[in-house]
Protein backbone atom coordinates (compact mmCIF):
# COMPACT_ATOMS: atom_id res chain seq x y z
CA UNK A 1 0.00 0.00 0.00
CA UNK A 2 1.41 3.26 -0.69
CA UNK A 3 1.88 6.03 1.83
CA UNK A 4 -0.91 7.87 0.26
CA UNK A 5 -2.98 4.96 0.73
CA UNK A 6 -2.10 4.51 4.26
CA UNK A 7 -2.90 8.30 5.14
CA UNK A 8 -6.43 7.99 3.43
CA UNK A 9 -6.80 4.95 5.48
CA UNK A 10 -6.14 6.44 8.54
CA UNK A 11 -8.39 9.37 7.80
CA UNK A 12 -10.85 6.91 6.89
CA UNK A 13 -10.59 5.47 10.00
CA UNK A 14 -10.96 8.56 12.28
CA UNK A 15 -13.72 10.00 10.02
CA UNK A 16 -15.88 7.05 11.15
CA UNK A 17 -14.67 6.63 14.33
CA UNK A 18 -17.65 7.25 16.89
CA UNK A 19 -15.37 8.08 19.85
CA UNK A 20 -15.77 7.23 24.00
CA UNK A 21 -19.26 10.01 23.87
CA UNK A 22 -20.81 7.91 20.54
CA UNK A 23 -22.75 10.28 17.81
CA UNK A 24 -22.00 13.37 20.45
CA UNK A 25 -18.32 13.32 19.94
CA UNK A 26 -16.67 16.77 19.61
CA UNK A 27 -15.97 18.40 16.46
CA UNK A 28 -11.95 17.67 17.48
CA UNK A 29 -12.56 14.60 15.57
CA UNK A 30 -13.80 16.25 12.72
CA UNK A 31 -11.15 18.92 12.54
CA UNK A 32 -8.30 15.95 12.86
CA UNK A 33 -9.72 13.91 10.27
CA UNK A 34 -10.42 16.87 8.24
CA UNK A 35 -6.45 16.91 8.54
CA UNK A 36 -5.52 13.49 7.53
CA UNK A 37 -7.25 14.01 4.37
CA UNK A 38 -5.73 16.99 3.60
CA UNK A 39 -2.11 15.02 4.41
CA UNK A 40 -3.49 12.06 2.38
CA UNK A 41 -4.61 14.86 -0.97
CA UNK A 42 -1.05 15.88 -0.54
CA UNK A 43 0.34 12.55 -0.46
CA UNK A 44 -1.70 11.88 -3.66
CA UNK A 45 -0.38 15.07 -5.29
CA UNK A 46 3.13 13.81 -4.81
CA UNK A 47 2.39 10.70 -5.98
CA UNK A 48 0.80 12.29 -9.27
CA UNK A 49 -2.45 10.61 -8.71
CA UNK A 50 -4.42 14.07 -8.77
CA UNK A 51 -7.92 12.22 -8.97
CA UNK A 52 -7.54 10.66 -5.90
CA UNK A 53 -5.88 13.80 -4.74
CA UNK A 54 -8.93 15.60 -5.38
CA UNK A 55 -11.36 13.19 -3.71
CA UNK A 56 -8.85 13.51 -0.54
CA UNK A 57 -9.31 17.05 -0.71
CA UNK A 58 -13.30 16.57 -0.92
CA UNK A 59 -13.65 14.32 2.21
CA UNK A 60 -11.34 17.24 3.95
CA UNK A 61 -13.54 20.27 2.68
CA UNK A 62 -16.86 17.55 4.37
CA UNK A 63 -14.85 17.30 7.63
CA UNK A 64 -14.28 21.14 8.02
CA UNK A 65 -17.92 22.06 7.81
CA UNK A 66 -18.83 19.21 10.02
CA UNK A 67 -16.51 21.49 12.51
CA UNK A 68 -18.22 24.37 11.19
CA UNK A 69 -14.75 25.67 9.47
CA UNK A 70 -16.52 26.84 5.89
CA UNK A 71 -13.43 29.36 5.17
CA UNK A 72 -11.22 26.31 5.79
CA UNK A 73 -13.54 23.97 4.01
CA UNK A 74 -13.66 26.64 1.13
CA UNK A 75 -10.09 26.95 0.26
CA UNK A 76 -9.99 23.26 0.54
CA UNK A 77 -12.91 22.75 -2.08
CA UNK A 78 -10.26 25.17 -4.06
CA UNK A 79 -7.60 22.65 -3.78
CA UNK A 80 -9.91 19.84 -4.63
CA UNK A 81 -10.53 21.70 -8.25
CA UNK A 82 -6.83 22.31 -8.88
CA UNK A 83 -6.37 18.54 -8.58
CA UNK A 84 -9.62 17.42 -10.47
CA UNK A 85 -8.97 19.70 -13.34
CA UNK A 86 -6.30 18.55 -15.52
CA UNK A 87 -7.87 15.09 -15.94
CA UNK A 88 -11.51 15.49 -14.60
CA UNK A 89 -12.26 18.79 -15.49
CA UNK A 90 -16.50 18.14 -15.25
CA UNK A 91 -15.40 17.22 -11.69
CA UNK A 92 -13.53 20.47 -11.10
CA UNK A 93 -16.48 22.20 -11.96
CA UNK A 94 -18.34 20.88 -9.94
CA UNK A 95 -16.57 21.41 -6.72
CA UNK A 96 -15.03 24.93 -7.75
CA UNK A 97 -19.28 25.35 -7.40
CA UNK A 98 -19.25 24.29 -4.03
CA UNK A 99 -16.40 26.69 -3.24
CA UNK A 100 -18.01 29.79 -4.69
CA UNK A 101 -21.02 28.84 -2.80
CA UNK A 102 -19.08 28.80 0.65
CA UNK A 103 -17.26 32.46 -0.57
CA UNK A 104 -21.18 33.98 -0.67
CA UNK A 105 -22.21 32.43 1.98
CA UNK A 106 -19.47 34.02 4.10
CA UNK A 107 -19.84 37.12 2.18
CA UNK A 108 -16.32 36.81 0.30
CA UNK A 109 -18.03 38.00 -2.90
CA UNK A 110 -14.70 39.22 -4.14
CA UNK A 111 -13.24 36.23 -4.03
CA UNK A 112 -16.08 34.29 -5.18
CA UNK A 113 -16.41 36.50 -8.65
CA UNK A 114 -12.62 35.67 -9.22
CA UNK A 115 -13.14 32.13 -8.68
CA UNK A 116 -16.53 32.42 -10.82
CA UNK A 117 -14.35 33.44 -14.13
CA UNK A 118 -12.37 30.48 -13.75
CA UNK A 119 -15.20 28.78 -13.36
CA UNK A 120 -16.33 30.34 -17.24
CA UNK A 121 -12.87 29.59 -18.34
CA UNK A 122 -13.28 25.86 -17.61
CA UNK A 123 -16.34 26.22 -19.33
CA UNK A 124 -15.30 27.74 -22.39
CA UNK A 125 -11.70 26.31 -22.96
CA UNK A 126 -11.98 22.74 -21.53
CA UNK A 127 -15.35 21.78 -21.46
CA UNK A 128 -16.49 23.43 -24.76
CA UNK A 129 -20.25 24.52 -23.10
CA UNK A 130 -20.95 28.49 -23.67
CA UNK A 131 -23.76 28.75 -22.86
CA UNK A 132 -22.58 28.08 -18.90
CA UNK A 133 -19.70 30.27 -19.48
CA UNK A 134 -21.49 32.89 -20.73
CA UNK A 135 -23.67 32.87 -17.49
CA UNK A 136 -20.47 32.32 -15.22
CA UNK A 137 -18.72 35.35 -16.97
CA UNK A 138 -22.29 37.27 -16.24
CA UNK A 139 -22.52 36.38 -12.81
CA UNK A 140 -18.75 37.27 -12.03
CA UNK A 141 -19.31 40.53 -13.69
CA UNK A 142 -22.49 41.55 -11.58
CA UNK A 143 -20.53 40.77 -8.65
CA UNK A 144 -17.23 42.80 -9.60
CA UNK A 145 -19.53 45.78 -10.24
CA UNK A 146 -21.11 45.66 -6.77
CA UNK A 147 -17.58 45.50 -5.61
CA UNK A 148 -16.62 48.48 -7.44
CA UNK A 149 -13.75 46.73 -9.64
CA UNK A 150 -16.04 48.17 -12.90
CA UNK A 151 -13.26 47.67 -15.17
CA UNK A 152 -12.49 44.29 -14.21
CA UNK A 153 -16.73 43.53 -14.61
CA UNK A 154 -16.14 44.79 -17.72
CA UNK A 155 -13.95 42.40 -18.92
CA UNK A 156 -15.76 39.90 -17.77
CA UNK A 157 -19.22 41.34 -19.70
CA UNK A 158 -17.09 41.34 -22.74
CA UNK A 159 -16.32 37.63 -22.78
CA UNK A 160 -20.24 37.45 -22.87
CA UNK A 161 -20.53 39.34 -25.37
CA UNK A 162 -18.09 37.79 -27.54
CA UNK A 163 -19.45 34.49 -27.02
CA UNK A 164 -22.92 35.46 -27.83
CA UNK A 165 -22.00 36.88 -30.75
CA UNK A 166 -20.07 33.80 -32.19
CA UNK A 167 -23.24 31.71 -31.23
CA UNK A 168 -25.03 34.29 -33.05
CA UNK A 169 -27.14 35.59 -30.07
CA UNK A 170 -26.65 38.86 -31.05
CA UNK A 171 -28.98 40.63 -29.33
CA UNK A 172 -27.41 39.13 -26.08
CA UNK A 173 -23.98 40.30 -27.36
CA UNK A 174 -25.33 44.11 -28.17
CA UNK A 175 -26.83 45.02 -24.75
CA UNK A 176 -23.30 43.73 -23.34
CA UNK A 177 -21.15 45.59 -25.74
CA UNK A 178 -23.21 48.61 -25.16
CA UNK A 179 -23.51 48.29 -21.50
CA UNK A 180 -19.95 48.32 -21.07
CA UNK A 181 -19.59 51.44 -23.64
CA UNK A 182 -22.06 53.46 -21.39
CA UNK A 183 -19.60 52.07 -18.27
CA UNK A 184 -16.84 53.58 -20.22
CA UNK A 185 -18.01 57.07 -20.73
CA UNK A 186 -16.36 59.70 -19.04
CA UNK A 187 -13.58 57.48 -17.79
CA UNK A 188 -10.13 58.70 -19.11
CA UNK A 189 -8.61 55.41 -18.89
CA UNK A 190 -11.26 53.43 -20.62
CA UNK A 191 -12.86 55.89 -23.18
CA UNK A 192 -10.42 54.90 -26.04
CA UNK A 193 -11.51 51.59 -26.41
CA UNK A 194 -15.37 53.18 -27.02
CA UNK A 195 -14.73 53.28 -30.40
CA UNK A 196 -14.27 49.10 -30.38
CA UNK A 197 -17.08 48.41 -28.30
CA UNK A 198 -19.17 50.44 -30.58
CA UNK A 199 -17.74 48.81 -33.58
CA UNK A 200 -18.22 45.07 -32.71
CA UNK A 201 -21.83 46.29 -31.26
CA UNK A 202 -22.41 47.63 -34.54
CA UNK A 203 -21.53 44.49 -36.68
CA UNK A 204 -23.61 42.10 -34.55
CA UNK A 205 -26.61 44.24 -35.82
CA UNK A 206 -25.49 43.63 -39.27
CA UNK A 207 -24.91 40.10 -38.70
CA UNK A 208 -28.25 40.10 -37.16
CA UNK A 209 -29.46 40.81 -40.36
CA UNK A 210 -31.18 44.10 -38.56
CA UNK A 211 -29.75 47.31 -40.70
CA UNK A 212 -32.34 49.54 -39.70
CA UNK A 213 -31.52 49.04 -36.49
CA UNK A 214 -27.48 49.32 -37.43
CA UNK A 215 -28.22 52.39 -38.74
CA UNK A 216 -29.71 53.96 -35.96
CA UNK A 217 -27.22 52.32 -33.72
CA UNK A 218 -24.21 54.72 -35.34
CA UNK A 219 -26.31 57.53 -34.89
CA UNK A 220 -26.57 56.47 -31.08
CA UNK A 221 -23.13 55.60 -31.05
CA UNK A 222 -22.03 59.38 -32.16
CA UNK A 223 -24.43 60.68 -29.90
CA UNK A 224 -23.19 59.11 -27.06
CA UNK A 225 -19.38 59.90 -28.08
CA UNK A 226 -18.93 62.55 -30.77
CA UNK A 227 -15.34 61.26 -31.07
CA UNK A 228 -16.58 58.39 -32.35
CA UNK A 229 -17.57 60.52 -36.09
CA UNK A 230 -15.25 60.03 -38.90
CA UNK A 231 -13.18 57.07 -37.29
CA UNK A 232 -12.36 54.46 -39.24
CA UNK A 233 -14.37 51.58 -37.26
CA UNK A 234 -17.40 54.16 -38.06
CA UNK A 235 -16.70 54.64 -41.38
CA UNK A 236 -16.10 50.96 -41.69
CA UNK A 237 -19.87 50.33 -40.36
CA UNK A 238 -21.81 52.77 -43.07
CA UNK A 239 -19.25 51.57 -45.62
CA UNK A 240 -20.97 47.75 -44.55
CA UNK A 241 -24.14 48.75 -44.34
CA UNK A 242 -24.49 50.44 -47.65
CA UNK A 243 -22.69 47.43 -49.08
CA UNK A 244 -25.17 44.93 -47.40
CA UNK A 245 -28.04 47.64 -48.49
CA UNK A 246 -26.59 47.36 -52.19
CA UNK A 247 -26.13 43.43 -51.94
CA UNK A 248 -22.57 44.87 -53.13
CA UNK A 249 -20.09 41.77 -51.83
CA UNK A 250 -16.83 42.95 -53.75
CA UNK A 251 -17.60 46.45 -52.63
CA UNK A 252 -17.71 44.91 -48.87
CA UNK A 253 -14.51 43.20 -49.41
CA UNK A 254 -12.60 46.40 -50.82
CA UNK A 255 -13.27 48.20 -47.90
CA UNK A 256 -12.70 45.40 -45.29
CA UNK A 257 -9.11 44.81 -46.68
CA UNK A 258 -8.58 48.47 -47.29
CA UNK A 259 -9.47 48.60 -43.53
CA UNK A 260 -7.43 45.74 -42.28
CA UNK A 261 -4.33 47.45 -43.87
CA UNK A 262 -4.23 49.72 -41.43
CA UNK A 263 -6.36 48.58 -38.31
CA UNK A 264 -5.35 44.63 -38.13
CA UNK A 265 -8.93 42.63 -37.43
CA UNK A 266 -8.62 39.87 -35.04
CA UNK A 267 -10.54 36.63 -35.59
CA UNK A 268 -13.60 37.46 -33.23
CA UNK A 269 -14.50 40.21 -35.96
CA UNK A 270 -12.85 38.71 -38.94
CA UNK A 271 -15.61 35.65 -38.26
CA UNK A 272 -18.57 38.25 -37.53
CA UNK A 273 -17.46 39.94 -41.10
CA UNK A 274 -17.18 36.53 -42.85
CA UNK A 275 -20.73 35.84 -41.78
CA UNK A 276 -21.72 39.19 -42.92
CA UNK A 277 -20.31 38.95 -46.44
CA UNK A 278 -22.08 35.10 -46.48
CA UNK A 279 -25.31 36.50 -45.72
CA UNK A 280 -24.46 39.39 -49.01
CA UNK A 281 -24.40 36.02 -51.05
CA UNK A 282 -27.39 34.38 -49.87
CA UNK A 283 -29.13 37.85 -50.22
CA UNK A 284 -27.72 37.71 -54.21
CA UNK A 285 -28.47 33.64 -55.00
CA UNK A 286 -32.41 34.32 -53.25
CA UNK A 287 -32.71 36.73 -55.76
CA UNK A 288 -31.25 34.70 -58.98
Amino acid sequence: MSDAKSLLAKADKKANSTGPFGLFASSSRFEEAGDSYVEAANAFRLEKDLNSAGKAFEKAAQMQLKSEAKDEAANTYIEAFKSYRKNDPEESARVLIQAITLFTQRGQFRRAATYTQDLATLYENELNDLDRAMDAYDEAGEWLSNDGAESLANKAWLKVAEIAALKEDYPRAIAKFEQVARNSLGNNLTKWSLKDYFFRAGLCHIANKDIIAAKRAVEEYTDMDPTFFQTREQVLLSDVISACEDGDQERFTDKVFQFDQFSKLDKWKTTILLRIKNSIQEEEDNIL
